[in-house]
């Protein structure tokens, strides 16, 4: 928390009370149905709901740490709820709830409220799903004119009943909540613009209470009893350890509702504000305590229980909420309607209730979090954690999610396919697929074993992980099979392999000794490249004598982990002078370049120097520059890739390119697109230019050189998909970021008003803004650099001939964001999220 100067205080306090107090009305008129609601499903007291929502604004709004989260009684809680008050009564229900709020306060004590959001995303998503579907069950019999039932299970059982005894007046008053609610967010026009300034709960329960009371319908309404009368906690009564877990699921639930609330609103808030007009981020371990202070309040007046809500923190923030006042104003609406506004709300139908509250459980099962979690393979940790909550309970619920997700995780960890096959050739092929852990250590020596002595072997390794178990397997076996003749190949991802022969002395050495110089290229080098055992890569990487070092200088042409590149990074300047890297990759040909090899290798071998009698000064070797560069490149292209590509070049060359891809990205130099997208050529048609750029049709200034490659890659080459990859640290959005009004018309500023729309885009409360899934925006740079790929999209989409693709189910976009310092990948996700974003998800490593 950051503190306000005083001398700055009564000034802000100014400045920021009619943005406080216009969207504490905008909030109140939120929390007022939705509450009575709430209390409705519960079967609680309907003043509780009105108890809860004014203290968790007043309360949990002063003490807790997210300053625009809004408290209150939520859906969450409502299935729990709802149980204790049918197992112990409400009173005793109550007292739960200040206990709840004790264990609250003691988990902030203890500084836990970061642990509570280790709870797999599918637990969390499945728990609040489940306890969606257990509300609209169970509003779904009053909708229809009857009682819900004890349980879902019965609640389901009893439809048909049900529907054969309809009640015409609850269910036309239901329907018609139900349609102001969903129409009204889609009101046409400038009057509908006006219109949609007014909550849509509060239009649909004031539009149906207003039907009720006109046509003098007859059906069950509201009933605020006299305060007098109303029920406050007494001691609890009943088994102590059905006591101790209502308790801890009320703190439980409430905890993670709340702590993620609080997250997600930080998120919002980052997306919606500038960085000079943000309140401080939230202080999860506070913001515990608030919700515990808040829930020992609410129980002692006799409220419900309460948790950060989403619905009315989203609706605070795009109120322009500018401070926690808001909510506490928030709070104290509540609790004067709930003293002079008796008569209105008496009026109220339960339908017209019941009706609201359905729909917030339906929206609780969210789409968005189906595909997440199909995205992420958990699609069975959310579907069992919806079954449980929905059969047994929450505390249930979330007791299976977990051991599901436990059991999934082993799962994939011990799950190894290993399989040997012959091939006509005589050659016999063993493929792992999967991470190679001890558990899989028999299955993987029984097939090697399979394989006859003096055959010819290829072992091919498709996984993320080898423990040291399964590293010492293969090493064991391969030393044993080349010892006998054999000889073996382990191809790189890539396709290309390392042949090993077993008849040379030199080749068994350098992949069977655990400390040879070239283990790289042995079956070492398979688990470099398939992210293997990097503790043994880093071993054999930097150990050994330095004339070994010496010689893996002068084989790194050959390792296929990152060929291309090695001798692309032995010309940095800051390669020269690195104690850890023998780097030799001048060409061969050349005297000159074999000196500077010979002092580059003897500057960097610092251990084989102090063997020699102690450091030496050697001066590092200027970088090579201009032509003698780019000749070194070429040479080294004919002598190490040339011979491996000649014959898939000559083959494009007969039958002309056929790339499945338009490729648009940065001409930033750090991007090489073959390298993060593992492509080969012909593979890719790329465009590049500054800020990967995508000019309008028709635009002013628009460089026909993007739309005519656009158009030659959708109609002539008939690419399946158009790919915009942006990246972090792009200089054109830095200086989109930093252009000044009125300056100088410079080529470069000309073309970069072709990304000024993503720059009002960013800048918008209209449209969709782009994270990064799990984290914030590092800086408004970066930002600018995920809503430009953003809005570059919905510029390709104004093209003729990719809008024309589209309609025809032909063609896909796709966005993607390269950061570089992580070399991370990020791929746009389709649809939105809760909150209106557009999120960039990381790839996993067999998608």
């Amino acid at each position: 928390m950051t503190a306000t100067s005083p001398t700055r205080a009564p000034e802000g306090v100014r400045k920021d009370l009619p943005a406080d107090l216009s969207a504490s009305i905008a909030v109140f008129l939120i929390a007022m149905p939705l509450s009575l609601g709430i209390a409705l499903a519960t079967g609680a007291p309907l003043q509780a709901g009105l108890v809860a929502a004014a203290v968790g604004g007043i309360v949990a709004g002063r003490l807790g740490g997210a300053p625009l989260q809004v408290s209150g009684p939520a859906a969450g809680l409502t299935v729990v709820t709802a149980e204790l008050i049918q197992r112990y009564g409400w009173r005793t229900t109550c007292a739960i709830t200040v206990l709840a709020g004790v264990c609250q306060l003691g988990l902030a004590a203890l500084r836990t409220a970061r642990s509570a959001l280790m709870v797999s995303p599918a637990i969390v998503h499945g728990m609040l799903a489940g306890i969606g579907v257990t509300i609209a069950l169970a509003q779904l019999h009053i909708v229809l004119g009857g009682t819900p039932q004890s349980s879902a299970v019965a609640n389901v059982l009893g439809l048909p009943a049900q529907l054969a005894d309809l009640h015409p007046v609850a269910l036309g008053v239901s329907a018609l909540t139900l349609v102001v609610l969903l129409g009204w967010p889609r009101l046409p026009g400038r009057a509908g613009r006006a219109l949609r300034k007014l909550p849509a709960p509060l239009a649909a329960v004031a539009t149906a209470t207003t039907f009720a009371a006109l046509a003098g319908l007859s059906l069950p309404r509201v009933d605020l009893p006299s305060w007098r009368s109303h029920a406050l906690p007494e001691m609890p009564d009943g088994p102590v350890l059905g006591l101790v877990a209502a308790v801890l699921t009320i703190t439980l639930v409430g905890s993670v509702e709340s702590l993620l609330s609080a997250v997600a609103t930080d998120k919002l808030i980052a997306s919606e504000r500038s960085t000079d007009n943000r309140p401080p981020r939230a202080d999860l371990n506070r913001e515990l305590r608030g919700q515990g202070a808040a829930n020992i309040v609410s129980g002692a007046l006799g409220g419900l229980p309460i948790t950060g809500v989403a619905v009315r923190s989203v609706a605070n923030v795009k109120s322009g909420a500018a401070s926690r006042k808001s909510s506490m104003m928030h709070g104290f609406w509540v609790l004067l309607a709930a003293f002079l506004l008796v008569p209105l709300l008496d009026l109220i139908p339960l339908a017209t209730l019941a009706a609201l509250v359905m729909a917030v459980g339906v929206q609780m099962v969210s789409i968005t979090h189906l595909r997440s979690v199909t995205r992420h393979r958990e699609a069975l940790v959310y579907g069992s954690t919806i079954v449980a909550v929905v059969l047994g309970g929450v505390l249930e619920g979330v007791a299976v999610g977990i051991a599901v997700a436990v059991a999934l995780a082993l799962h994939r960890l011990a799950r190894t396919r290993i399989t040997l096959e012959q091939l006509d050739s005589g050659v016999h092929r063993v493929c792992a697929r999967g991470q190679l852990t001890f558990l899989a250590v028999p299955r993987l020596s029984r097939v090697l074993n399979q394989i006859p002595q003096d055959a010819h072997a290829v072992v091919e390794l498709d996984g993320s992980f080898m423990d040291h178990a399964a590293y010492e397997t293969i090493q064991d076996w391969q030393q044993s099979h080349l010892a006998h003749g054999g000889t073996l190949e382990v191809p790189g991802r890539s396709g290309q392999a390392a042949r090993i022969n077993g008849a040379d002395p030199a080749a068994a050495g350098r992949t069977g000794s655990p400390d040879g110089p070239d283990e790289a290229d042995g079956a070492g080098r398979a688990g470099a490249g398939h992210g293997a055992d990097r503790g043994h890569d880093a071993r054999h990487a930097e150990g050994g004598h330095p004339a070994d070092r010496s010689r893996r200088g002068q084989h790194r042409g050959t390792h296929q982990c990152c060929r291309p590149w090695t001798p692309w990074q032995n010309h940095c300047d800051h390669r020269a002078t690195s104690t850890r890297t023998a780097a030799a990759t001048a060409t061969a040909a050349t005297m000159a370049a074999e000196a500077a090899e010979a002092a580059e290798a003897a500057t960097d071998g610092g251990n084989g120097g102090a063997e020699d009698g102690g450091p030496q000064d050697v001066s590092p070797t200027p970088r090579r520059r201009g032509a003698g560069q780019l000749a070194s490149g070429i040479s080294a292209f004919h002598r190490d890739t040339a011979p491996h590509v000649r014959g898939e070049l000559a083959r494009l060359a007969r039958e002309g390119q056929r790339p499945s891809q338009l490729f648009i990205t940065c001409a930033d130099s750090r991007l090489v697109t073959s390298m993060i997208t593992a492509s080969g050529p012909g593979d890719l048609f790329t465009v590049r230019n500054v800020g990967n750029l995508v000019p309008l049709p028709g635009a002013e200034s628009t460089d026909d050189s993007v739309a005519a490659a656009i158009e030659y890659a959708v109609d002539v080459l008939k690419v399946d998909s158009i790919t915009v990859c942006g990246h972090s640290g792009c200089g054109a959005m830095q200086a989109l970021l930093s252009s000044a009004p009125g300056a100088a018309m410079t080529p470069l500023r000309r073309w970069l008003r072709h990304g000024l729309p993503s720059l009002e885009r960013m800048g918008s409360r209209h449209h969709a803004w782009a994270r990064i899934s799990g984290r914030l925006p590092a800086d408004a740079v970066e930002q600018l650099c995920l809503t430009n790929v953003v809005q570059q999209l919905e510029h390709l989409r104004a093209h003729e001939s990719v809008a024309r693709r589209l309609a025809e189910g032909t063609l896909e976009l796709h966005g993607m964001y390269f950061h570089v310092g992580e070399a991370q990948a990020y791929l746009l996700s389709e649809g939105e999220d809760f909150f209106d974003c557009r999120v960039f998800d990381t790839v996993g490593l067999h998608a």
